[in-house]
């Protein structure tokens, strides 16, 4: 059977909310305005301090953003979205899980990023990092080609960003003992525990407890120290990796400087 690697985005992949680096973006092009960014705002605000542990705080997060593109046209967004990670989102990717990735796939295993971001920037960031593919939260678009303001499907995450790994699994043909996952957050530990190979990269408090608890490679990228990435599965060949950057605040609009 095949094997897959399964990496989630934010705080992984780059430091802080692809989300809000997209909707900086969109603010700069005049798409939208500064209230309809400080709505998006709060709801993430909330689910930071609450979605942990609050299905309200999930649910608060999840109707800013799905107001924040209701009746926008899809195929405009889609368009500037990938303008905008091109710009913003794929230069702040840490070098260290990129060429991670890059290992992945040269040992020939599949690679997929999941994420509760919207669906169309999980595809331009994956397509930008050469990743097998990218599944994400996907909004309804009605037959004029706008967003509704509905979902379809789950938010992926927690327990939900699991199971979408094991159908693609299932799909594709992809041992989920022999595969590893990638993910900073407490929130993953179901897709986690659901690999042979599980990984925490720049992990809260929570889940390195638990990584250092269950011996997990624990991956920390955003200190400018050293440190050698101990327990990459065995296709990846071993390599040891570098932390490089430090957390960039996405409104400060800097690029981190390279390692």
């Amino acid at each position: 059977m095949a094997r897959g690697a399964f990496f989630d985005l934010d705080k992984t992949l780059v430091p802080g909310s692809s989300l809000f680096l997209l909707a900086r973006g969109l603010y700069e092009r005049d798409f939208y305005r500064a209230r309809d960014i400080a709505r998006l705002a709060w709801g993430q605000f909330v689910f930071q301090l609450a979605g942990r542990e609050s299905r309200a705080g999930m649910e608060k997060s999840r109707n800013a953003a799905l107001e924040f593109v209701k009746g926008r046209r899809a195929d405009e967004l889609r368009s500037l979205g990938r303008e905008i990670a091109e710009e913003r989102v794929l230069p702040r990717v840490y070098e260290d899980i990129a060429r991670v990735i890059a290992q992945h796939r040269e040992a020939g295993d599949e690679t997929w990023l999941m994420t509760a971001a919207p669906q169309e920037l999980a595809e331009i960031v994956a397509a930008g990092l050469g990743m097998t593919g990218a599944r994400g939260t996907i909004s309804e678009i009605d037959a004029d080609g706008r967003y509704t303001g509905e979902l379809v499907g789950e938010i992926a995450h927690g327990p939900a960003k699991a199971k979408i790994a094991e159908e693609i699994a299932g799909t594709r043909g992809i041992d989920m003992r022999e595969s590893a996952a990638y993910s900073d957050s407490i929130n993953d530990l179901p897709l986690l525990e659901s690999v042979g190979q599980p990984h925490a990269v720049n992990p809260d408090h929570a889940l390195r407890r638990i990584a250092r608890a269950r011996g997990w490679p624990v991956h920390e990228l955003r200190t400018r120290r050293r440190a050698l990435l101990i327990g990459v599965p065995s296709a990846v060949g071993g390599a040891a990796l570098f932390g490089a950057g430090v957390t960039l605040g996405v409104w400060a609009g800097r690029r981190r400087p390279r390692a």
